[in-house]
């Protein structure tokens, strides 16, 4: 049964000069760099100071480790040949929107002339994580009730403390970045497939939108796969969280499934309470409390990840994945990358020793 749930993984890197750590704008150079036998795929996104790499359809996390150690280290030896260093963060620590370019792209064209600034200034990268689930209603009601879980993965993840050389107080700066964007943020919940296809089709017959991509929520039926496109979190430097928080967004879908098929069902609580444990998310990240709602009170997030990890024990095995669930609790206790990059900058108060830190944990167990 496991092999429906197939995995892919999309990360968003930083190029990133040396010498200055400051963000470059030459994703141009980069792709003109890459030869055949690299065996990447680099893709341009709306800045030029961003690339992208995706896994392969993977049966399992160990495939998508493979995946995601091979392009980590694929497209820094393409890196290397124009002087740059990709990072895995979820924003810069000090470089600004306003010196980037943008890509010579007729959609990102398009795009920018619709949003302004909220397009201009959307300078951050995220991590999305596919997970396989070919049958439309049956993904609906996964999607309906994974909402639930959507803080938690944020939580775990955040790696965007600072923006435009600041330290903004919050844990994950993206996530409040990206809700200017319209049709972002956490979706609403929808009774069967159709009606999301209604949704989808009343915006692009009114001109909100021009394809079903320009659903940008934080979780998402994917307008081509046929998967959930989990959307919420940063992107993480170290290999490791991203396993770790793979292996739960799988188990989630494959747990959440077997409860439907069952005519069961897990909490659909409404977006509004949904964005209460969001902000808490990306205010506090690990270090905070998440409310139960159904209880009615604030719990410490180990006890939050204890809860999770109970939830999708009895997949576990056999998605092969126990040990990269487990270690969510090597990321509550020992903290998240924005934890780590707060530690730097209060020690030496130089935002270019957090970016040396995001290069050196981006590339660990890599090289």
């Amino acid at each position: 049964m496991v092999r429906e749930f197939t995995l892919g993984v999309e990360e968003e890197y930083q190029l990133v000069d040396p010498e200055s750590r400051e963000l470059r704008c030459r994703i141009n150079q980069l792709m003109e760099a890459t030869q055949p036998w690299d065996e990447v795929t680099l893709v341009r996104e709306l800045h030029q100071s961003v690339v992208e790499v995706a896994t392969g359809i993977c049966a399992n996390v160990e495939e998508v480790r493979h995946d995601v150690v091979q392009n980590r280290l694929r497209a820094q030896a393409v890196a290397d040949r124009v002087d740059l260093r990709i990072a895995a963060a979820s924003t810069h620590p000090f470089s600004s929107w306003h010196d980037q370019t943008i890509n010579d792209d007729t959609r990102y064209h398009r795009l920018v002339d619709e949003l302004q600034d909220v397009a201009r200034g959307n300078l951050i990268y995220g991590m999305h994580i596919h997970v396989g689930i070919p049958d439309q209603d049956e993904a609906i009601a996964v999607f309906n009730s994974a909402r639930y879980f959507l803080p938690h993965l944020l939580a775990l993840s955040t790696s965007s403390p600072f923006y435009e050389g600041r330290n903004t107080g919050l844990k994950s700066a993206r996530s409040l970045v990206f809700e200017h964007m319209p049709r972002s943020g956490i979706p609403e919940r929808f009774d069967r497939y159709s009606d999301f296809e209604e949704f989808v089709a009343t915006l692009i017959a009114t001109g909100c939108m021009e394809t079903p991509k320009s659903v940008w929520w934080d979780l998402r039926p994917h307008p081509q796969f046929s998967t959930l496109e989990f959307r919420i979190c940063d992107v993480p430097p170290l290999v490791e969280d991203v396993m770790t928080i793979t292996a739960l967004v799988q188990a989630i879908v494959v747990k959440l499934t077997r409860l439907h098929r069952r005519n069961m069902t897990w909490n659909t609580h409404r977006r509004a309470l949904l964005n209460e444990n969001k902000w808490r998310a990306l205010r506090y990240g690990v270090e905070g409390r998440m409310i139960d709602f159904g209880n009615e009170t604030e719990l410490e997030f180990e006890r939050v990840a204890e809860g999770l990890l109970d939830f999708v024990d009895d997949v576990l095995d056999e998605l092969g994945s126990r040990a990269e669930a487990e270690r969510v609790f090597e990321i509550v206790r020992g903290g998240t990358s924005a934890d780590r990059q707060l530690a730097v900058f209060h020690e030496t108060g130089d935002l270019t020793k957090v970016v040396d830190q995001v290069l050196e944990e981006t590339m660990r167990g890599v090289r």
